[in-house]
């Protein structure tokens, strides 16, 4: 873990639950979570998103093949991209949505690691600070959801972004939803702010492989398509600091771009539940080398020199894969 303590670093939590002890730090303004590699210093997870929808649209089937492929890897942890509770979040901290959604439908034995999750814009129409509340943990300690984080795992940082604030619309025309700006406002301060704590977060990570999710694409040719806000202010930071991988949801489908002017690779994970939208943006395909439609999830295996992505439909066929590779010490 050489590089992660190291650095100034101030205690601010320390709990534990049924799988394992996590310690939380803050660097700059993001909250920090150590979470331990196996012990052969691979790592392992799954990616699902735009999911809770209480089991219908083919998430109870998804659900199922995630537990079968989760016990064959032995992952470490699943990431969530967003969107996590349909149509508009969570009532509240007490809403039976998020054991309808979520504890009552991922309950194979291997998918009982942790949760780490961000909010989609449909999270932010209902009470998006209630899927941030402790409470949620003391029903299911799974779960960890928060704005914006980072979670060292050893061989890769994984830096987790809260991208709906930055899109430009859900302020000046909600199209008749009432989103929880709270905390959030002003918007342009906020963006500004999480850009800086992100910049600094990067430039000081010495992991082998570093990671962003945010529930918005940056790239995608599906139904929502790019983000315009994203790939004028997050993708400049991103290829400046040489991250591997940007994972995210919003679009109901499953993709991989490759960034032409970067190393970057666009991974889109949002096919949990309701999909098959049938329709596809016709602009910006350069470096599209995978679209698919339907459900499904995703699987990504590192270690010091490689790292496999999988992306598999809700039968759990695999339908794609990316190989990269790495050396182990940087050429001089």
């Amino acid at each position: 873990m050489a590089g992660f303590y190291d650095k100034p670093m101030i205690l601010c939590l320390i709990f534990t639950i049924s799988f394992g002890l996590f310690l939380s730090y803050t660097s700059a303004e993001l909250q920090r979570f150590l979470h331990p590699a196996k012990t052969d210093g691979s790592l392992s997870f799954l990616v699902i998103g735009d999911w809770g929808r209480r089991g219908y649209f083919n998430q109870s089937e998804v659900a199922f093949q995630m537990g079968k492929t989760a016990e064959k890897l032995d992952i470490n942890f699943v990431i969530s991209t967003g969107d996590n509770f349909y149509d508009n979040g969570l009532i509240d901290e007490n809403d039976a949505a998020f054991e309808e959604s979520f504890t009552k439908i991922y309950t194979a034995k291997s998918l009982q690691k942790h949760w780490y999750s961000v909010l989609g814009n449909h999270d932010y129409r209902g009470d998006a600070e209630a899927q941030l509340s402790p409470v949620l943990r003391k029903i299911d300690s799974r779960w960890l959801c928060l704005r914006s984080f980072i979670v060292n795992a050893e061989v890769a940082e994984i830096f987790f972004v809260d991208t709906t604030p930055f899109v430009n619309e859900y302020f000046t025309d909600a199209d008749g939803h009432k989103y929880d700006w709270r905390e959030i406002t002003p918007q342009k301060s906020y963006v500004t702010n999480l850009l800086k704590d992100l910049e600094l977060a990067l430039m000081e990570s010495t992991a082998k492989w570093r990671i962003v999710v945010g529930h918005h694409a940056i790239r995608s040719v599906g139904h929502h398509g790019d983000t315009q806000e994203l790939v004028k202010e997050l993708l400049p930071v991103l290829q400046a600091n040489d991250i591997d991988f940007y994972i995210n949801g919003h679009d109901h489908c499953l993709e991989h771009i490759s960034d032409t002017e970067s190393r970057v690779q666009f991974l889109t994970s949002g096919a949990g539940s309701k999909a098959w939208r049938g329709d596809t943006t016709e602009l910006n395909r350069e470096g599209l080398n995978f679209f698919y439609d339907g459900q499904g999830f995703m699987s990504v295996q590192l270690c010091l020199t490689e790292a496999k992505i999988d992306f598999y439909d809700v039968s759990g066929k695999v339908l794609h894969r990316l190989h990269t590779s790495k050396q182990l010490h940087p050429s001089i």
